[in-house]
């Protein structure tokens, strides 16, 4: 610092070059000056910071190094939703990517007089990291986040300060007030190298690859162990951003690259479909080369105005793919075949294997999915298998060398004790069911009977039943949820309600602030929406979607515990094999006592009703029989047996003069009826399937209460976008109740499309045909009156 030089001025000078020499060191890869200098700038930098803590500001260099640790990371909702991309795993799949962008913006395809137009794609490595969101306002990085659930990420701005090629403040001065940056954050090769043999010189645990490295360095809530970590970003697009950006992807990209954001150098233009097969071979050869992992190449059209035309489907968008590479094999020993216990009491077999290197991977486990894939693979312990890592994520063995079978291999066998809890293990039977019969086959799957008396299932279930999309009991985790069921605290899901303060403050880990905060988290859940409750019982095959179709359908806890599986499968993508798997469920003496249990101690189901108008007398005498499965009576038959009789009990007591009187049913038909109603329990069991539809409103006899009389009957709606005061499900479901048809797709039939942030091609088609157009707050004026 010369004479002239106040510190404020010389402190200034220093952070204008360490931040030119940081640009031009990982954004160019044109580093100016030795690593000696750098450093000699910066100590300069914290001694002068550390005699005038005054001058310290948030982006300065220095404060790359962490603060306090955090209790928890927060949450953050992302204005515009991170979606996921496809997935291209053959040259097909990427021809086939091609085409639909072309058709989906009306360009020609080509016949055999001509090639067609053809795209321009920008074309860049798909690294193997963590997707973030980095937000910057006026210049300056105000929150980073994880991509999360693509709605909703953490909030780890504190840890991505210490990322060291992330800016703090951005170059330039042209850049949009609000800038949203999305990229990928990732530990090079040579930096998780080094990191794993620090942690074995320590006598910590190596990390399995550079994701999970990236992955857990960047979730620390001490954020000094983030600094310390040799990570890096890559910026591959923008999310929200209030201000002009170039109308090419490419071009958005080098603005970023102007503003002090790292790109990648791999970033190339493609004409074509066929230029974009040249890049992923030329990627691939030089994969290994790359200072970084890598597990496929990302297309994107490279033009922003096309983007927005083709728009999204579901959760990914139909302007971008990601072209994954074949899945890398190598060969290792099987050492052994162990049995895991799931939460249903699936005893699924999991190699245990010799350590390999497989993509970048080190694999020791592999799934062999169940004893039917065991017998297809002819493997036995000891020989030597080869192992393929699908699509670059799940270890699996793909096959047997068999000239390599040691005279010491041992046949796989699975257990006939549970490993866990000693019961029983049985072998799952499939039932198929036809016209007048039933047959037996054996299924793939073998279960322990054990039930929540087995720990692994007991401590599955209760995982499954605190999960987010259950009863969303925060701070329920795994572990805590294993020491419950350990100590003997909690042996089903009731006994979480029962859970006192000094059982919770005994646990390790627990003081008394986060024993009262679990007690209310626990508290807090008590009163879960019926579809939550339901898939939260964990009834076999029954997965979220399913668990709000039977709340939405049959209104109550009471009726679907009741309903027969020949009623069950009038609710639409409920077959006849998970309507006996529900009816079991609640037919099971011990579940009926946990739900009792449950309810005793406070659990008040929310939003149960009527059965939904849409399946009121939604039932027909016709579809009746036809689902009796009587032997030799089809649709036809059900249905001119119904316009015949017009009743059930008409038709069981028919004799055979009556029947032999209906045009076009044969005699073998007629007889098999006949044959069929003579046995009593089959005509018990008709009668009382006719019962329960009319008990539950779904008869055809019974009131029509459709949609005629609600105030949104007729009409279709669609949903886009992000809605912040609820979600999309429950919209969905208050206009469903309205008498609404929700859609997933805008055509000149529909009424109404909701629009909330982020909405993209079902808007603009909306706006295309003069559809109404509702935003968010005029969706919920307009509810709020129509549910008054």
């Amino acid at each position: 610092m010369t004479s002239a030089q106040t510190a404020a001025e010389r402190i200034a000078e220093l952070r204008s070059d360490i931040d030119a020499h940081n640009y031009r060191y990982y954004v160019l890869d044109e580093p100016s000056v030795p690593d000696a200098e750098y450093d000699r700038l910066f100590k300069e930098l914290k001694a002068l910071e550390a005699e005038h803590p005054e001058l310290v500001t948030p982006d300065s260099p220095t404060q790359r190094v962490g603060g306090a640790a955090l209790a928890a990371f927060g949450q953050v909702r992302h204005e515009v939703p991170m979606l996921s991309l496809g997935n291209a795993f053959e040259e097909r799949d990427l021809i086939d990517f091609d085409r639909r962008a072309r058709e989906g913006l009306d360009l020609p395809t080509g016949d055999l007089l001509g090639e067609g137009a053809e795209l321009e794609y920008s074309c860049e490595p798909k690294l193997d990291g963590l997707a973030v969101s980095l937000l910057y306002e006026n210049g300056r990085l105000v929150r980073g986040a994880t991509r999360g659930d693509g709605s909703t990420g953490e909030d780890i701005s504190t840890n991505v300060r210490t990322v060291r090629n992330i800016p703090l403040k951005l170059h330039g001065s042209d850049w949009p007030a609000v800038l949203e940056v999305r990229g990928e954050i990732y530990m090079p090769k040579a930096g998780f190298e080094a990191l794993n043999a620090r942690q074995l010189e320590t006598g910590g645990k190596p990390f399995a690859n550079p994701r999970n490295a990236a992955a857990g360095s960047l979730r620390q809530l001490d954020s000094k162990i983030t600094a310390s970590r040799p990570l890096e970003l890559c910026a591959y697009g923008v999310g929200r951003s209030d201000g002009d950006l170039p109308d090419t992807h490419i071009g958005i990209l080098e603005a970023l690259k102007k503003w002090g954001l790292p790109i990648s150098r791999e970033l190339r233009l493609a004409k074509g479909v066929e230029q974009c097969r040249d890049y992923f071979r030329d990627i691939g050869e030089k994969r290994d080369a790359l200072p970084y992992e890598i597990d496929g190449v990302v297309f994107k059209v490279n033009s922003v105005g096309q983007q927005r035309e083709l728009g999204f489907r579901a959760r990914e968008p139909r302007w971008a793919i990601a072209h994954k590479f074949a899945a890398r094999e190598e060969v290792t020993e099987l050492l052994d075949v162990e049995f895991q216990v799931g939460r249903t009491g699936a005893i699924t077999p999991v190699a245990r294997l010799k350590p390999v290197q497989v993509a970048g991977v080190t694999v020791s486990n592999a799934t062999l999915h169940n004893m039917d894939e065991v017998a297809r693979l002819g493997v036995m312990i000891g020989d030597t298998v080869i192992v393929r890592r699908a699509g670059d994520v799940i270890p699996q063995i793909l096959g047997v060398i068999p000239e390599r079978r040691p005279e010491s291999a041992r046949e796989v066998h699975v257990p006939e004790q549970c490993p866990v809890c000693g019961s029983a293990v049985e072998r799952t039977q499939l039932i198929k069911r036809s016209k007048g019969r039933e047959s037996f086959s054996e299924g793939s799957i073998y279960r322990c009977v054990g039930r929540l008396a087995c720990q692994a299932q007991l401590k599955q279930a209760i995982i499954h039943f605190v999960s987010r999309r259950a009863m969303d009991i925060d701070g329920l985790g795994d572990k805590i949820v294993e020491q419950l069921v350990d100590a003997g605290l909690v042996g089903s899901p009731a006994d979480l309600y029962s859970l006192s303060f000094e059982q919770v403050l005994a646990l390790e880990g627990f003081a008394e602030v986060s024993s009262r905060n679990l007690l209310k988290a626990i508290d807090d859940s008590r009163m879960p929406s019926l579809a939550r409750f339901i898939f939260a019982l964990g009834i076999p095959d029954v997965g979220e979607g399913t668990a709000k179709l039977l709340a939405r359908a049959l209104g109550s806890l009471d009726r679907i515990a009741c309903a027969l599986p020949d009623v069950l499968v009038y609710l639409p993508d409920i077959g006849l094999e998970v309507a006996h798997e529900i009816h079991s469920f609640f037919q099971d003496e011990h579940n009926q006592l946990v739900i009792r249990q449950l309810r005793e101690r406070g659990v008040e189901l929310q939003e149960e009703g009527d059965v939904h108008p849409e399946f009121a007398a939604c039932a027909t005498l016709a579809g009746l029989l036809d689902n009796l499965n009587i032997p030799f009576i089809a649709a036809t038959g059900a249905q001119r047996l119904a316009d015949r009789f017009g009743s059930l009990e008409a038709i069981i007591g028919a004799d055979w003069l009556d029947l032999r009187q209906i045009e076009r049913l044969n005699e073998k038909a007629a007889r098999a009826l006949r044959d069929y109603f003579d046995e009593p329990a089959n005509a018990a069991r008709a009668r009382v399937i006719e019962a329960q539809l009319k008990e539950f409103g779904m008869h055809w006899q019974s009131e029509r209460k459709a949609a005629e009389g609600l105030p949104l009957a007729g009409q279709t709606w669609v949903l886009t976008g992000t809605l912040e005061a609820m979600s999309r499900d429950e919209a969905k479901a208050r206009l469903e109740a309205l008498g609404a048809k929700v859609s997933g797709s805008v055509s000149a039939k529909t009424s109404v499309v909701v629009a909330g942030p982020g909405a993209g091609s079902k808007l603009i088609k909306a706006n295309e045909l003069g559809v109404a157009v509702d935003d968010e707050a005029a969706f919920l004026k307009r509810l709020a009156s129509l549910e008054a």
